[in-house]
């Protein structure tokens, strides 16, 4: 099944935002609660992801799973730095409607 984390996250001082996603194939359908690693979440950002829902599309053979931020921006490197470092690990921006 394709396991597509979403992630969400932004800059309080000058309200910038990103929405970005990562695929992965796996068997492991996430729950509520876990908590998600991946290397392209920097420690200096955030300190973890814990999954705050999940949404199964059976007929795509499909699991969105949608992350929360364990704690507010650290502000030890910039929201652009961070961008940077999700995409260098294959993450991709996702386009949101408006």
């Amino acid at each position: 099944m394709n396991i597509t984390l979403l992630v969400f996250f932004h800059s309080i001082d000058d309200a910038k935002q990103e929405l970005m996603s990562k695929t992965y194939q796996s068997d492991i359908r996430p729950v509520v609660g876990d908590i998600i690693h991946d290397p392209g979440f920097h420690p200096k950002f955030h300190n973890g992801y814990e999954v705050a829902k999940v949404t199964i599309d059976y007929s795509n053979n499909e699991c969105l799973v949608s992350l929360a931020p364990l704690v507010v921006e650290l502000h030890e490197i910039s929201f652009e730095e961070y961008q940077e470092h999700l995409a260098a690990h294959g993450w991709k921006s996702v386009e949101r409607e408006k």
